[in-house]
């Protein structure tokens, strides 16, 4: 038997602004990438319609799955120290 204390669980509200911040980051990274690449920048950001848009949405999601899964945590979990 180990008398090791478990570790602190994150505080909520972190775990909740790394999400949103996470998100935002995302969101904003793919959507200015691929409309870079598929010509949809207008002069008050990016618009994105069909293809391009779900090529952005896939993109979010990958940011998520990915750097959760196999680096650690995405961007924001680790620089908050949400991590669980």
């Amino acid at each position: 038997m180990s008398d090791a204390p478990a570790p602190k669980q994150p505080a909520t509200w972190r775990i909740v602004l790394a999400f949103f911040l996470d998100f935002w980051t995302a969101f904003f990274a793919a959507g200015f990438l691929v409309a870079a690449v598929a010509g949809g920048r207008t002069p008050q950001g990016f618009a994105l319609n069909g293809v391009p848009a779900f090529i952005a949405f896939a993109l979010i999601i990958a940011y998520f799955v990915v750097l959760g899964r196999f680096f650690g945590g995405t961007l924001w979990q680790r620089l908050l120290k949400t991590r669980r």
